[in-house]
């Protein structure tokens, strides 16, 4: 019951979708513009910036809400943050009433990182923003913080099955940034400088070939 009521918790607050949400309020279906990501990123280039955060700040506290939520029913189970912050980033990226096409769990894993210690969002946030200044693209961040996560998060509990656990999400969201390692490599990936160079950077997209939604 403690693992079905953690699994259930964590995927249904999950399968909140603020970007779609948003997307349908402008009359349009968020997945079939942009990036085609139904997640806070691409609401920053649909939108823009100020928008774009507050859909990320809301799929952050979703991702605080769960693990919450399920701390205070299960207070003496060892596995329900594990349970409940997987199951939580799975739904994000798998909302059933979305035909399972929705983000791709960065904001959730930054809201369960937030929840494990303040401190080591801090320290993880720092060190993926030099990461990304570097590559300038966003998408090496969920990639190598999902599995960054999983490894420290068993370290620091010494619970191997925990750290299994959460590197299920990890290899999903790999697995959903294939699209992107594409892209990067066809020259059609969208550079993080697009926040302070939107206009340059829609200009070498076109050149690149991109097609909008792909």
């Amino acid at each position: 019951m403690e693992i079905l009521g953690c699994l259930l918790i964590g995927y249904l607050i999950g399968a909140f979708s603020p970007s779609y949400i948003i997307g349908m309020m402008n009359g349009y279906d968020i997945r079939k513009k942009g990036s085609g990501n139904a997640g806070a990123s691409n609401v920053i280039i649909l939108k823009g910036k100020k928008i774009g955060a507050f859909c990320a700040i809301l799929d952050i506290a979703k991702a605080c809400l769960a693990v919450w939520i399920t701390g205070k029913l299960f207070p003496e189970f060892r596995y329900a943050f594990p349970l409940t912050g997987t199951a939580c980033i799975l739904g994000h990226i798998f909302p059933f009433y979305l035909k399972f096409r929705g983000g791709k769990g960065l904001a959730c894993l930054g809201g369960v990182v937030l929840m494990t210690d303040v401190r080591l969002f801090l320290v993880m946030i720092s060190i993926e923003l030099v990461v990304v200044l570097i590559v300038n693209y966003l998408c090496v961040v969920p990639m190598s913080a999902s599995v960054a996560y999983a490894l420290i998060y068993g370290a620091m509990n010494q619970d191997i099955l925990a750290a299994g656990i959460f590197m299920i999400a990890a290899v999903v969201m790999l697995f959903k940034h294939r699209d992107n390692i594409q892209r990067i490599k066809n020259g059609q990936e969208v550079h993080f400088s697009y926040l302070w160079n939107k206009d340059k950077e829609i200009e070498r997209i076109k050149e690149n070939g991109a097609v909008e939604g792909k």
